[in-house]
């Protein structure tokens, strides 16, 4: 099974609209409770007076919950810095109350019959008014190699400047969902969309004041996650868990597209101010760089996020001398959170715009500055960890020269720009290298439980969430394949904390990894207690029929031998200090390469991304179609972070500071259909089995959003070719290009570039 390009295990149920999701469970419970917030109106403001009786005046409604309900902590958050239930509002949005009633519009309604009076206090809504404020947050980690002085001092060209760029709003297709009720026991049932039933379960435990045990979380399945229901869900569960408490009826939390968007974090933006330094021949020497990361009210994930991103700050690249500092900003605005890559894509983010603007400056081609900086194999990171393999790199990046006729297609692109005045083509390659793993060590560990019945069909649990991403199809096809069965004859269950405790996060792109391991260990100690039965009746593994496994399985339940197992993996060789920045924090690295031709209108500044080629590495993959399918999904993603998905908060001084403008579909630029490149060619690289990883796979997940800075890429040299008259002048640098590069923003740049030529 393992290697076939089999469909998503729901795919079915998806397309013909059959598959369950929390609110659709909700929705079959007699006696429903639907929940609704009161949302703040200020930025930042004390509450002076809270009077929840007008709503109680409202018909259906049935109780307003308030910290005063709160047997537990009053605490949604990890880090113990997010009340359940504020007294001081930190963001525009911020629920201060909850509203429990029959039905979802007396709910709404009596939300809006709460009397709330607030003090306002000054906010803080942009990161560089954060950074001149001092307003800072959380650790502040320093990565450091070499001797930064020294290795300026030795280069022969240096240059100095600044990046600031967006977030990002997740917009899964399923808003946040939760869904609680309690048995005759008093036990708590919560069904919830979350990315980590483990830590929703301990949220919901401490909130109501009770054991993990009185607590169970369950996860169906996701429309959808990228991080944004890592951290997020618990608050909204344990609203859920505290309203079924206190009235003993189910309680469901489900959120409008709005409220999910002004309520909830997002992908962090950065501002980074850096200096660099390269040799005569382009290598570069030295980086000096500060990243700061808008981390809103709270810290949530904020710091593994900003550790993450000076981890990749690297990319690819070989840089014998580096200090790199980070902070986190504290602004009035939703608590931002992971988001597919982690803090990856940002500190990668920085280093590319670095090579993309000195290229020109140092008289290369960007192309060739990438890639005669490549790290080779066994170099160190600038924490300390060898880079292994990093030949495939190198490979995957000629496949693509190759593949995509590259050089050609330079001439032709030179060709239609000479002529086209008012059209200018680009063409950029780019290259991933994204470390797997958690940086927190102790979060790399999975659990699987595995049970064979009688007649020889199979059911496993494991401790990953699915949300859309495949990882309950590659489930399937281990178990399927280390017990040599057909898929048919295994079936997975919901992802529950009574049946795998303590489980990590479905996220950092190691779910399969973790997992995956855990479901072939539970497999293979069944098959270590088979193997005696299997002697005694003389049956070959090699050719052994399915009758022939139920006659096995029969045999040994008559034998009393246990037929079902708790399988565990724990990721070796991993080790990392937070206080130093040095260790061993990855099991490996993903490499990926792709190279993107756009062309941009000169007199509007849109665009169209003509082709797209990409060669990425997944080792030995478990399920191609679904890789693929993560690659190309990735991708687009990627392309939306970077030109289109603009997220704009009012930082005016009026009444509706710190809101968020952008709360919608029709005001939030969505990649879609549209924004698909005109030709898109996805191969995976062959020969790169990983060793140690389960049936030598790669993690697919978080990688591919980055190949996209090609795009990003071809955009500024499409630019470029607008304010070339007489060819590129060395020693300047290149086209200033902001992110998200809209439409917009590439229409002011390439008047930039004109200007200048």
């Amino acid at each position: 099974m393992i290697g076939r390009p089999l469909p998503h295990e729901s795919a079915a149920l998806h397309v013909t609209g059959r598959a369950l999701y929390t609110d659709d469970v909700a929705a079959r419970m007699p006696g429903l409770l639907h929940a609704h917030p009161v949302q703040a109106s200020h930025a930042h403001a004390r509450i002076t007076r809270l009077d929840v009786s007008p709503a109680l005046d409202v018909p259906g409604v049935v109780r307003v919950l308030t910290a005063a309900d709160v047997p537990g902590i009053n605490d949604a958050g990890t880090k113990h810095d997010e009340p359940l239930f504020p007294d001081e509002v930190m963001f525009f949005g911020h629920a201060v109350a909850w509203v429990l009633a029959d039905d979802l519009e007396s709910a709404r309604l009596g939300a809006l019959a709460v009397v709330v009076e607030y003090e306002p206090l000054p906010s803080i809504i942009e990161v560089t008014d954060a950074i001149a404020q001092q307003s800072f947050q959380g650790a502040r980690p320093r990565l450091e190699r070499g001797d930064v002085a020294a290795g300026f001092a030795a280069s022969s060209q240096v240059f100095e400047g600044e990046i600031e760029f967006a977030g990002q709003e997740h917009f899964y297709l399923e808003t946040h969902a939760s869904l609680a009720s309690i048995d005759d026991d008093g036990q708590v049932f919560v069904q919830c969309s979350t990315q980590h039933p483990t830590e929703t379960q301990e949220i919901v435990a401490h909130v109501l004041g009770l054991a993990s045990h009185q607590v169970t979380v369950q996860c169906l399945r996701m429309g959808g996650g990228f991080g944004g229901k890592e951290m997020q869900p618990h608050g909204f569960a344990a609203i859920a868990a505290l309203g079924a408490r206190l009235t003993g009826r189910p309680v469901r939390v489900r959120l409008t597209r709005q409220q999910d968007m002004t309520m909830t974090g997002k992908r962090h933006g950065f501002h980074a101010s850096w200096k660099v330094g390269f040799d005569d021949d382009g290598r570069l020497q030295a980086l000096e760089a500060t990243l700061t990361s808008d981390g809103g009210w709270s810290l949530d994930l904020s710091e593994p996020v900003l550790s993450r991103a000076l981890c990749h700050i690297d990319n690819a690249y070989w840089i014998p001398h580096l200090a790199v500092d980070g902070r986190i900003a504290r602004t009035h605005k939703t608590s931002q959170t992971a988001f597919r890559g982690f803090g990856g894509p940002q500190g990668m983010l920085v280093i590319e715009d670095i090579l993309g603007r000195c290229a020109p400056a140092l008289g290369l081609a960007p192309d060739e500055l990438r890639r005669r900086n490549f790290y080779v194999d066994d170099q160190p990171t600038p924490y300390g960890q060898p880079v292994r393999h990093a030949a495939r790199l190198d490979r995957a990046w000629q496949q693509v020269l190759d593949t995509s006729d590259f050089a050609k297609r330079q001439d032709d692109i030179a060709s239609h720009n000479a002529q086209d005045p008012h059209s200018k083509r680009g063409l950029a390659i780019t290259p991933v290298k994204f470390g797997i793993s958690f940086n927190f060590t102790s979060f790399n560990q999975g659990g699987a439980l595995v049970h064979v019945y009688k007649d020889g069909s199979v059911l496993i649990n494991h401790g990953g969430t699915e949300m859309g991403q495949g990882l309950h199809t590659k489930m399937l096809q281990v178990a399927a394949t280390t017990l040599g069965l057909p898929i048919e004859r295994v079936r997975l269950a919901p992802t529950r904390t009574d049946k795998v405790p303590n489980t990590s996060a479905t996220a950092a792109s190691s779910g399969a990894d973790l997992n995956g391991a855990a479901v072939k260990d539970a497999c293979e100690q069944i098959l270590g207690r088979l193997a005696p039965v299997r002697e005694r009746l003389g049956l070959d593994p090699s050719v052994e029929p399915v009758e022939t496994w139920e006659d096995l399985v029969r045999a040994a339940y008559l034998d009393r031998i246990q037929l079902w197992a708790a399988g565990f993996y724990r990721t070796p060789g991993l080790s990392w200090d937070a206080s130093t920045m040095t260790g061993h924090p990855f099991k490996y690295f993903a490499y990926g390469v792709a190279a993107a031709e756009v062309e941009v209108d000169g007199f509007t500044g849109a665009y169209r991304v003509n082709r797209v080629d990409i060669v990425h590495d997944v080792g030995d993959s478990l399920s191609p179609l679904v890789d693929i399918g993560q690659i190309e999904g990735g991708f687009v993603q990627g392309v939306g972070w970077l030109t289109l998905e603009d997220l704009r908060w009012d930082n005016s001084d009026g009444p509706s500071r710190g809101r968020l403008a952008t709360q919608s579909a029709s005001t939030y630029k969505l990649p879609s259909l549209s924004e698909m490149p005109l030709g898109f060619r996805v191969a995976l690289l062959e020969h790169a089995a990983d060793d140690g990883a389960v049936y030598g796979s790669k993690a697919v997940g978080e990688p591919p959003l980055m190949l996209a800075f090609a795009v990003r890429e071809a955009l500024r040299d499409a630019v470029g070719a607008f304010g070339v008259s007489t060819g590129s002048t060395s020693g300047a640098l290149g086209v200033e290009l902001a992110s998200p590069a809209t439409p917009e923003a590439v229409y002011w740049a390439i008047q930039t570039a004109k200007g200048q030529a």
